[in-house]
């Protein structure tokens, strides 16, 4: 199988980032494609439970837990955080990767933006490549989707050369 095209939905708190992702994942989907999500949180995450136990398994000191269930599983790593690249790594073949988060990597990006009032990240992000937002932006340049033209996103993301 060949790489999955990576493309990520990135923007300041409350733009509506996983909004987007989660209706573009819903509607790849729906064009039968494979997606796979990464999702980038700035703060420390934690999916599991004192008394649990996979996290006495955890603080027992295992550097990785792996929590299986009759369909999914989960596996859980004692590591300082991880690059992309090492992520991806670790998932199944996919046709696209969708990254939400990481406003400082190179992947192509399509920023989200709830408002004209909070700073955009695009004039100092070479890597975004368009814009999602309810209103046209006025700093222009870069092509421009309302934040709810998830068919036209998706058909952006397609066209994106990798």
């Amino acid at each position: 199988m060949t790489a999955p095209r990576v493309f990520g939905v990135t923007g300041w708190k409350n733009a509506g980032k996983t909004t987007l992702t989660e209706r573009l994942v819903a509607e790849f989907v729906r064009r039968g494609w494979r997606v796979a999500t990464i999702k980038h949180a700035h703060h420390d995450i934690d999916i599991d439970l004192p008394g649990t136990d996979s996290y006495r398994h955890r603080v027992a000191g295992a550097s990785e837990v792996a929590l299986v269930g009759g369909r999914r599983y989960a596996i859980m790593c004692e590591t300082p955080e991880p690059s992309i690249a090492e992520v991806m790594a670790r998932l199944a073949p996919a046709d696209l990767v969708l990254i939400e988060g990481y406003k400082r990597e190179a992947h192509p990006k399509i920023e989200v933006r709830a408002s004209e009032d909070a700073a955009p990240l695009s004039p100092g992000d070479p890597a975004i490549v368009a814009i999602a937002a309810d209103v046209q932006p006025s700093d222009g340049g870069l092509p421009w989707f309302r934040r709810d033209d998830v068919a036209a996103i998706a058909d952006f993301i397609a066209a994106t050369p990798d």
